[in-house]
């Protein structure tokens, strides 16, 4: 299977691909903004260098967030296009799940992935050996701290879990690419095509009262 990845949820623009004779190839560099421009290009390099055709993707997946409002927007928008044009499969693969299979590659513990949302909101969901057991919830530190005590030992992820008592050291902003391709590669085939995970909407209203897109 020849899958691509893309992550634009954070400060980095960031691609990966692996092809059918499994050899892995990544792009990637923090640029703050301007993933739209960027991102293409980088996509282009990539799929030059490993020798593969855009035709020849089978899925696409893409990191739907939490994080950057624009950046999620970007990247979720050029996976859904590239997978128009290609006939390519696009997966949604939430940053969470992502920085939990990073963090636990093989599946043995239960991990709190956390996102440090801002405003004093944090963002979380657990996984038992990769499978998630929780639904997105969302709250304070302490409510947080009250929620994933009843995990007993946990390890905990992300860029929120630090206000938790994390190690910083321990988490990286670089994007779980390799998680992103190992998710893509096993979401199943009838998986819904990908939409931003945000994790609040804006303080600011439409014309007429109306709510915006939430922002991440």
């Amino acid at each position: 299977m020849t899958v691509l990845v893309i992550d634009t949820t954070g400060p980095w623009c960031a691609a990966g691909l692996v092809g059918p004779d499994a050899a892995w190839h990544e792009a990637g560099e923090p640029i703050g903004r301007g993933h739209a421009e960027r991102l293409a290009p980088m996509v282009q390099a990539l799929l030059k260098q490993a020798g593969i055709v855009p035709g020849a993707l089978d899925r696409i997946g893409v990191a739907t967030g939490p994080g950057s409002f624009a950046g999620t927007r970007v990247g979720v928008a050029f996976a859904r296009g590239l997978a128009l044009a290609t006939g390519a499969k696009a997966l949604g693969i939430s940053s969470l799940q992502a920085w939990a299979r990073r963090a636990d590659p093989d599946r043995h513990w239960s991990v709190a992935a956390i996102h440090d949302a801002r405003r004093g909101d944090l963002l979380w969901q657990v996984f038992t050996d990769g499978a998630p057991v929780s639904g997105v919830e969302r709250g304070g530190v302490e409510d947080a701290r009250a929620a994933l005590s009843a995990y007993g030992d946990i390890h905990m992820t992300g860029s929120g879990a630090v206000l938790l008592g994390a190690d910083p050291a321990h988490f990286t902003v670089e994007p779980p690419l390799k998680a992103l391709s190992a998710l893509t590669g096993e979401a199943p085939h009838d998986a819904p095509p990908p939409a931003p995970l945000y994790a609040r909407r804006p303080d600011a209203k439409l014309p007429g009262g109306r709510d915006p897109e939430p922002v991440a």
